[in-house]
C-alpha cells in the first residue's frame, strides 16, 4: 500500500518573511545586502609602498609572495603605477599636508599627455604624407589617361 499524503501550497507574504530568520537579517537597517562581504579600499601611501615593496622584491617568487601576502593581483600594482605616473595618486608627504610637489593638473600627468599628443600628431603628420603623395600620383595620372584620351580622339591624317 502507499501512503498518501495530503499537498498544500504554502503561500508566504512580506509579513510571513519577516518572522524568519532569513527576513530579520534581509530587513536590517543596513539594507539586504549588509551581510554581504565590502569591497577594499587603499590608500594612496599603501599603494605607493606596496609599488615600492613590489620593485624591491629581487628574489625569484618574491613579487608574487608579496601579491599573495597581501590578497592583491599584479593587475593593482600596474593601475596604481598608471595612476601614479599620471599625477592622479597621491603622495604620503601630499596627504600629510605638505606643499605639493606637482601643480593643479599634475606635472607628471601633463607631461603624459603632451607625449601622447605628440606621437599622434607625428602619426597624423605621416599619414598626411602618405595622402599627398597619394593624391600627387592620382594627379598624374589622370594627366597621362587624359593625354592618350585625347590623341585617341584626334582623327589621324591618311598619307594617300
Amino acid at each position: 500500500m502507499r501512503a498518501r499524503r495530503d499537498q498544500q501550497t504554502v503561500t508566504m507574504t512580506s509579513s510571513d518573511m519577516q518572522d524568519t530568520p532569513a527576513g530579520r537579517r534581509a530587513a536590517r537597517a543596513d539594507g539586504p545586502r549588509s551581510s554581504q562581504p565590502k569591497r577594499r579600499t587603499f590608500t594612496g601611501a599603501y599603494k605607493l609602498a606596496m609599488i615600492e615593496k613590489y620593485d624591491a622584491a629581487t628574489e625569484p617568487g618574491a613579487k608574487g609572495a608579496l601579491l599573495h601576502g597581501e590578497g592583491l593581483y599584479d593587475s593593482h600594482i600596474s593601475y596604481w603605477r598608471k595612476a601614479r605616473d599620471s599625477g592622479t595618486l597621491k603622495s604620503p608627504s601630499a596627504a600629510a599636508g605638505a606643499v605639493p610637489a606637482v601643480t593643479h593638473q599634475g606635472r607628471q600627468g601633463a607631461d603624459a599627455e603632451n607625449e601622447r599628443l605628440r606621437k599622434r600628431l607625428a602619426k597624423a603628420e605621416v599619414k598626411l604624407e602618405q595622402t599627398r603623395a597619394a593624391l600627387d600620383i592620382m594627379g598624374k595620372a589622370f594627366a597621362l589617361l587624359e593625354m592618350l584620351s585625347e590623341s585617341a580622339d584626334s582623327p589621324k591624317t591618311s598619307a594617300r
